[in-house]
């Protein structure tokens, strides 16, 4: 009889198929043994399962390998034996009290560049991947196009060394490879968000309304000047609007129906919308654009709220003017805490995606802020960016897997 505590870790490796699980552990179960740990992936038909188990007192570990080993022989497995030392153990165990985050890979194609750039972020930090984990479906070889998607996510244990340091190589490493890296800590809010806001102009739909009606009223390239100086952060936002409406003067009403129903929606955002719904998650759309546009858009995606500015008509044309108070970044900001007390969720279980830098107040005030296809000058204050797949990449970030999303 043994008189310490004896523990194995039991590696099996072969060809997938059902019943190896259930009649390896069968031979656990009648000599009771105690499982400290367990892991199991399949990678193409390929089984890797992990099992960490503590022999019972008053028994000895020798019948119970030579069964699996008998057992293995019979499926045609491969089995390997580690015994693990008690102090390596309690050491193990000692790391359960660390911080773990989330870290997730998406792009339109997955490279071994993409996983060591991003391996290598984490090694530099000092951090450990527990487990990696595909979330984006199987592609055929011939399947690639401008709209797939391939995500992986890392469970990452440890706190890093350096999380200014890692956020700069996050978005240098993104920016050079093309890829889209996203970091959070993996807490009780990152699996319960439950409140998403969006921009409208270049976030919701790939335009900027503002010079789409410019346009047609052939002040194109004046609104178009002030519209990039604003969203560079150049101008000041509310200055920027009572500008450009200003030259919207005399408009036709009508042009906003010609426009509304020809708004090109971003890539992924009905699938995105779709999603949110059948799951219970509120959505709204905060605009600094206008009201109009946005109702069309909470029609046709289901979203629950919208707040824009509102422009001025008379007979049937544009004054130039705006009704109430102008929604500018701070105001995004407001409105965003007003939605979430009237949820009775924590801000931290809120999402804020948006491309300018007058969505930066919401998108540093949410859980989750996401620079959408956004300026630099966005990208490096947000919390995270996505900037080479659409808005569905959102689900990813969520932790949702293609067969878990609607569309």
């Amino acid at each position: 009889m043994k008189d310490n505590k004896e523990i194995i870790l039991l590696n099996i490796s072969g060809h997938d198929k059902p019943g190896v699980t259930a009649t390896m552990t069968d031979i656990l179960a009648k000599n009771n043994v105690t499982i400290l740990d367990i892991g199991q992936a399949v990678i193409h038909d390929d089984l890797n399962l992990g099992i960490l188990f503590e022999v019972p007192e008053k028994s000895e570990s020798s019948p119970i390998l030579k069964d699996l080993l008998f057992k293995a022989y019979e499926l045609n497995i491969n089995v390997k034996f580690t015994p693990i030392p008690i102090k390596k153990y309690q050491d193990w165990v000692k790391l359960q009290g660390k911080d773990r985050y989330i870290v997730t890979l998406l792009a339109r194609k997955l490279t071994a560049t993409h996983l060591a750039s991003v391996t290598k972020i984490i090694a530099d930090q000092n951090m450990n991947i527990d487990y990696i984990s595909r979330l984006s479906g199987r592609i055929p070889l011939n399947g690639f196009n401008k709209e797939t998607r391939a995500v992986v996510e890392f469970s990452v244990r440890g706190t890093p060394i350096d999380e200014d340091r890692m956020k700069k190589d996050i978005i240098h490493t993104a920016g050079t490879i093309g890829v889209d890296i996203a970091f959070q800590e993996d807490n009780i809010y990152r699996r319960n968000r439950r409140l998403v806001c969006f921009d409208m102009d270049s976030t919701l739909i790939q335009t900027e309304v503002i010079d789409e009606l410019a346009y047609k009223a052939g002040v194109g390239e004046k609104v178009s000047e002030i519209t990039e100086k604003a969203m560079r952060g150049e101008i000041d936002f509310s200055e920027s609007f009572i500008q450009r409406v200003s030259l919207l003067k005399g408009l036709d009403e009508k042009v906003m129906k010609q426009i509304a129903e020809n708004l090109p929606i971003t890539e992924g955002a009905e699938r995105l919308f779709k999603t949110l719904k059948q799951y219970g998650y509120k959505t709204a759309i905060i605009s600094g654009g206008f009201t109009y546009f946005g109702n069309y858009l909470k029609t046709k995606l289901g979203a629950d709220y919208v707040f824009a500015n509102e422009l001025e008509i008379m007979d049937g044309k544009l004054t130039g003017k705006h009704v109430n108070e102008i929604i500018d970044g701070n105001k995004k900001a407001e409105i965003l805490k007003m939605l979430a007390f009237k949820e009775d969720i924590h801000l931290e279980q809120v999402i804020a995606v948006g491309d300018g830098s007058n969505d930066l107040p919401m998108l540093r005030l949410a859980g989750l802020g996401i620079a959408f296809h956004a300026k630099p000058k966005v990208k490096e204050s947000a919390k995270n960016a996505i900037s080479n797949i659409g808005l569905d990449a959102i689900l990813y970030l969520l932790g949702f897997r293609d067969r878990e999303i609607n569309g």
